[in-house]
């Protein structure tokens, strides 16, 4: 697989450069320099979710791992089911959150994790990871207890739900977690601040397990030829992504550009509208991110857009034809939660708001599928707060429920983090 760094295209890395890597020089991320269309995708869509993937993932490493390798790592990543749920004869919903920390991300970080096992050497390895939520979680139980390997991961203080936090600040061992006390986007920045770092990226081994990294996007890719398999008419298909750092959405349009023939894809925001506005008006202009309801969406500078627009203009994807995206209020939220609970269908807030998105925007033509990217019991007080209900929580949450926050806290300060890092 041959993929080159979006800010300086000299510089290019194979499959296992790029995992291994994480970013590029100043900060680039590593993109396919080409990307060649799936040859008989209307076979792969008769085939089941793993041997499917498998075969999409081999052709996009393009020989780096053998065949058989990689239905193995395939196999032993998407061990739990991925259902589609019909709400009505044109909509239906992709539920993401059957896996072990009940978000869409245990796929791209379960696929990544056995990447780093068959990669890396011998030597120190530290994952560095922010989250807005749901990525903490995925990371942590996809690394918890894998020798040889640190884990830090950094979150906005007060800015996910409890049991999101409750779902990867209580393991400790190799899980290090740290509370920052400022935005999603200060810890996205210290991240980076961290991988410009040479000697500290040398002396640890670091590594970010992040939407940044590219084996997270192509085992996303994967969900939505899924989806298309259950799809009466995938010419007529539309999705509806909740988006906040839009690595979802990348994963989507790399899923059109390797053939799959959906119509169009709607980027459902929450009132932290970058996009939206960017798409409207082509001036990028983040503002001051604000906390929501949706709050693994409060992100003002999504860090996977650059890949986007690459696909635009290295890869010619008309992004006016496939892609559109709406801003909607925690207020559109909580009303689409509701009307969702009165068709019988409880959905977290995130999922919800990219029900509304797509229902402000199906035509009667097309076929309508949104991406259900949590478990609703992971936003357990927006339930109660919505629906005026209580529902039981699933083992894994009940487990934690008690347990103790084991995250240190810091300022948002590069040197902080530094020193933690550098921690024995």
């Amino acid at each position: 697989m041959d993929l080159i760094n979006i800010k300086h295209p000299e510089e290019a890395v194979s499959f296992k450069q790029a995992v291994l890597q994480g970013l590029g020089s100043d900060q680039g991320l590593f993109f396919p320099r080409s990307i060649t269309p799936l040859e008989d995708v209307d076979s792969l869509l008769q085939q089941s979710f793993v041997p499917r993937s498998a075969a999409i993932l081999h052709h996009l490493l393009d020989g780096e791992l053998d065949q058989q390798a990689v239905l193995e790592m395939a196999e032993s990543a998407f061990d739990f089911p991925l259902p589609t749920r019909a709400l009505s004869d044109t909509v239906s919903a992709l539920e993401l959150f059957h896996g072990p920390s009940l978000a869409f991300k245990d796929f791209g970080a379960r696929f990544m994790a056995r990447c780093l096992v068959r990669f890396r050497d011998q030597g120190p390895m530290t994952i560095l990871t922010a989250t807005s939520g749901d990525t903490g979680a995925a990371v942590a139980h996809a690394y918890y207890q894998q020798a040889g390997i640190k884990v830090v991961i950094l979150y906005p203080k007060g800015r996910i739900s409890p049991l999101q936090e409750k779902l990867f600040c209580t393991l400790g061992g190799n899980i290090r977690t740290v509370a920052v006390n400022a935005d999603f986007d200060t810890c996205q920045a210290l991240v980076k601040q961290s991988f410009d770092d040479p000697v500290l990226r040398r002396q640890i081994g670091l590594n970010s397990a992040n939407s940044i990294n590219i084996a997270r996007l192509v085992a996303q890719a994967c969900y939505y030829f899924e989806a298309a398999a259950q799809s009466a008419d995938v010419s007529r298909l539309v999705f509806s992504v909740p988006s906040g750092n839009f690595g979802n959405v990348t994963a989507g349009l790399l899923a059109r550009a390797l053939g799959l023939p959906y119509k169009r894809l709607i980027a459902a925001t929450n009132a932290n509208d970058t996009v939206p506005r960017f798409l409207t008006s082509g001036r990028w202009n983040p503002h001051t991110t604000v906390a929501t309801l949706t709050n693994a969406m409060d992100i003002s500078n999504p860090n996977n857009f650059p890949r986007v627009l690459e696909l635009e203009t290295r890869h010619k994807m008309s992004l006016s034809e496939l892609l559109s995206s709406f801003s909607l209020s925690d207020e559109d939220t909580r009303s689409a939660m509701l009307a969702l609970w009165q068709q019988g269908y409880m959905a977290d807030p995130h999922s919800a708001l990219a029900w509304a998105a797509l229902q402000s925007d199906l035509k009667d033509d097309e076929l309508g599928c949104f991406l259900c990217t949590a478990h609703p019991a992971k936003f357990i007080e927006a339930i109660k707060d919505v629906l005026e209900m209580d529902i039981p929580l699933p083992d894994v949450l009940a487990e934690v429920q008690a347990k103790k926050i084991l995250s240190s806290t810091i300022m948002g300060d590069f040197a902080e983090l530094k020193s933690i890092l550098l921690q024995e």
